[in-house]
């Protein structure tokens, strides 16, 4: 008896624990790891080494880079937008104005017309016997027709002109709107990035960020040493265009200013920043953003550059930088860093753009 209860009780548990462990089922929560094992789990986490951490904090702010790229763009699009708001008002307003004064116009006509019985004064010249009279009435009517035809027909184009400019208006209220929205997610994304790979470097000690400083100059120095080991240089030996030099040299006196997201002069930059301002000094306008200058200005073949030129860096074209000779360029390379001088190949050259060909 004794023995069946034991197997009856053993089955009883065996059946207790299968449901338990069963698939989908969930009768007690899982205990909660205590602080302490939190903590002895957290020291035998692998630590990153400071090489990682490099290109950890490398890649948030070139994905800040990226973003940045979008908002100025989207912030040149706005003003472009905002522009053309101001004159569509502005050409409203001439036209309300002038749309008054026709429908004047038009009313003198017809009270003109009530006065004489309706008939213009023209008309009546062509009721007289006398035939030059009749020949003056007959080219005043058809003057004071054309006038008249004229009135109403321009009155008709006005109106047509302020129907468009309205639904101009219209659009580019949307456009600006959608710009906006697009700025206010890059600025999001800007400053998420900033802020992680600050808080990377918060947590290292002093020695540990000028070792990080000096990791960065190591990878920038190896990579253009395999740049100029290619020899990319070799044939590169042509002189600055007049603008390329006034660039070159406004580039050059904006050397120790601080990079900041979004700016444009006179005391901090950005990347494009710096280099639409340095040819806008040059007296050439060209794009605002790093993808924009890549898209749209003429493309240069590496081993025709010359200083002046822009090279476009990263398969996004999310840097720049200006080409001042002997295998260097003056950047403004990221939050926390100044304008500075670098090996023209210590990034990946997407390409080189010329502003003044």
């Amino acid at each position: 008896m004794n023995r069946r209860h034991c197997a009856s009780a053993a089955i009883t548990l065996v059946c207790a624990l299968t449901v338990l462990i069963a698939p989908g089922q969930a009768f007690a929560e899982p205990a909660q790891p205590s602080p302490s094992d939190a903590r002895s789990a957290a020291a035998k986490a692998p630590k990153k080494s400071l090489e990682e951490v490099r290109k950890e904090i490398d890649d948030l702010y070139r994905k800040a880079g990226a973003a940045t790229d979008a908002y100025n763009l989207a912030e040149e699009k706005a003003e472009k937008q905002s522009g053309e708001i101001v004159k569509l008002a502005r050409a409203t307003v001439v036209g309300q104005s002038r749309i008054a004064e026709l429908k004047s116009q038009a009313g003198a006509q017809a009270r003109e017309q009530y006065r004489t019985g309706g008939l213009p004064p023209g008309a009546q010249l062509m009721l007289s016997d006398d035939p030059q009279l009749f020949l003056d009435g007959v080219n005043r009517v058809r003057e004071g027709q054309q006038a008249a035809q004229g009135v109403l027909g321009e009155l008709t184009r006005t109106q047509q002109d302020l129907e468009t400019y309205t639904k101009d208006a219209s659009t580019n209220w949307k456009k600006l709107e959608a710009n906006r929205v697009k700025q206010a997610k890059a600025k999001k994304k800007i400053n998420a990035q900033i802020a992680a790979a600050k808080k990377l470097e918060s947590r290292l000690k002093k020695e540990e960020r000028a070792r990080l400083l000096k990791l960065e100059q190591e990878a920038a120095y190896k990579q253009q040493t395999a740049w100029l080991s290619s020899g990319a240089l070799k044939d590169i030996n042509r002189e600055a265009s007049a603008r390329g030099k006034e660039a070159v040299a406004f580039a050059t006196a904006q050397i120790g200013k601080p990079y900041v997201w979004g700016a444009e002069g006179p005391r901090s930059y950005d990347c494009s920043g710096l280099t639409s301002q340095a040819w806008l000094a040059a007296g050439r306008p060209i794009p605002r953003t790093s993808q924009e200058q890549w898209r749209l200005l003429p493309h240069i073949a590496i081993k025709d550059m010359r200083p002046g030129d822009l090279i476009i860096y990263h398969s996004d074209a999310s840097h720049v930088g200006m080409y001042i000779g002997d295998g260097a360029i003056i950047h403004a390379p990221r939050p926390g860093r100044n304008v500075t001088l670098a090996g023209a190949g210590s990034m990946q050259i997407l390409g080189v753009v010329r502003p003044d060909k």
